[in-house]
Order: structure tokens, then C-alpha cells, then sequence
């Protein structure tokens, strides 16, 4: 499914409402005020261009709208936002509703810009990354990752409606979202950095200098025994051939095979 001209349309159709953050975007001029789910989502579909009811889906899917949701794998919030992805997208707090509505569509727009506007690959790369999406060429034939595919896009076809609730946006929590000084990097960088925080939390330096170590002890142990096992073959061969000329030129051997060896 591809999404029809997703850089100038209304997520929905409908018309747009006013920011939540005013006009100017200038959200550090606010030191406090609320918005309810609806009006986040509909400030993300306009600040993004992504469809709201893509980003309702994909909330719905994750979440169901808990902005207090976290994953065993450590996703956070309602849009399920991983540590280290939030971090890249300019979100200091994944629990705080707007940062993290915002963040997740910031991400979901990246992965449609990736894929041509292609939804399925778009959310089959928000699920299972975009390093599964190349691997295999298209949707991962992952359980969990076609169910998704098919859930959120169900739900973004039928329609879904936010709790009817609202959150409290903090000027600097706003700031945040908006990335007012803060590079979000590419999708792939990320990634990368996120996988790299995982090997850090599992791995220390000290571990990473043993293990080289180790493995440069074992290369040159084979490299030790593969060296003997040549030394070896050659002196077997030089025995051998020493063995064929002294009985070719035996007078004893000479005899005992007939005169021809």
C-alpha cells in the first residue's frame, strides 16, 4: 500500500486544527499547557505529513494508547519507543506523551521516506528494523512482524479513537520533540547505535580486550600447528623418497625383484 502524496496532504482529510504548540512553533515560549491525544496526533500528522489515522494505528497496535506502556524488550511509551532510538529522535522523556507521539511519527515518516511511501515495508521496518526489511527483501517472514503489518494497517482502514484524554506539555518536554537543538541522526545510525548499546551493556571493554587476546592466542596456536603438520608431511615425504632410492639402487633388492625396480 502506498500513501498518496504523504509530504502535502492532511493525515485524514479533515481540517487541521490549531498546533498544540502555537503558532510559530516557538515551544519553548510555553511554560505549560495541555493537549489531549487527539490534538497530539493531529499536530504530528501536520508537523510530519504522516496520515493520523497511521499514527493512531500504530499506537493503538503497540500500546493501546498507554503512555506508561513498557515492552519486555524495553520499548517505552505509547508510540513503544526503544531507549536509544528515542534518544536519537530528539525524545528525553519516552513516558511523556507528546515527546513520544511525536518522536514515533518523526520515525515512522523516515521509514516511509525510505520505502517509496510504501506503508507495509514502513511499518514491517518499525517493527522489525529496517536491517530485517533488506535481508529478506520486503516484509521479514517473522509471525510477530506480518501479524503487526496486517493489525495496524486493519486498524488505520476501519479507524481508531484516542482515549479521550490530556496531558500536561511542559515547554522544555515540548522543546525536546520539536528537536529544538538536538540532531536527530539517520535511521540507520540509530540502529546501529542501538545495537552498540545493547553489546555495551553485555560486553564491558575489559571483556572486548580479553576476548581479543584470546582470540589472537588461538590463531596463533593453529597457525603453530598447521605449520608442524607441514613440517611433518614434507619429512615423511623426504623419508619416503629417501627409502624408494636406497632400495631401487639395492643390489639385494634389484635381485630379489627381478632385476627392475
Amino acid at each position: 500500500m502506498i500513501v498518496n502524496g504523504i509530504q502535502n496532504m492532511d493525515a485524514t482529510g479533515a481540517q487541521a486544527v490549531t498546533s498544540v504548540t502555537g503558532q510559530g512553533g516557538d515551544f519553548s515560549s510555553y511554560l505549560q499547557t495541555t493537549a489531549s491525544l487527539e490534538q497530539i496526533f493531529d499536530e504530528a500528522s501536520k508537523k510530519y505529513n504522516v496520515p493520523k489515522n497511521l499514527i493512531k494505528a500504530i499506537a493503538k497496535a503497540e500500546s493501546d494508547f498507554r503512555p506508561n506502556a513498557t515492552s519486555k524488550a524495553g520499548a517505552q511509551g505509547i508510540m513503544q519507543l526503544m531507549p536509544a532510538t528515542a534518544r536519537e529522535l530528539g525524545v528525553t522523556d519516552s513516558y511523556d506523551p507528546y515527546q513520544n507521539i511525536m518522536g514515533g511519527t518523526k520515525y515512522i515518516s523516515q521509514m516511509l521516506e525510505k520505502y517509496n511511501g510504501d506503508i507495509s515495508l514502513a511499518l514491517a521496518a518499525y517493527n522489525a528494523g529496517s536491517n530485517n526489511v533488506a535481508k529478506y527483501g520486503g516484509i521479514p517472514p517473522f509471525k510477530e512482524t506480518q501479524n503487526y503489518v496486517v493489525k495496524v494497517t486493519q486498524y488505520m482502514n476501519e479507524g481508531v479513537s484516542a482515549p479521550n484524554a490530556s496531558y500536561t506539555v511542559n515547554g522544555s518536554n515540548a522543546a525536546a520533540a520539536n528537536n529544538s537543538g538536538v540532531q536527530a541522526a539517520s535511521v540507520e545510525e540509530a540502529e546501529e547505535k542501538y545495537y552498540e548499546s545493547i553489546l555495551e551493556q553485555l560486553f564491558s571493554y575489559e571483556d572486548y580486550l580479553k576476548f581479543i587476546e584470546l582470540y589472537t592466542k588461538m590463531l596463533e596456536v593453529q597457525q603453530e600447528k598447521e605449520e608442524q603438520q607441514q613440517q611433518q608431511q614434507q619429512e615423511e615425504q623426504s623419508d619416503s623418497y629417501r627409502a624408494y632410492q636406497d632400495l631401487k639402487y639395492s643390489p639385494v633388492a634389484v635381485n630379489l625383484l627381478g632385476g627392475s625396480v
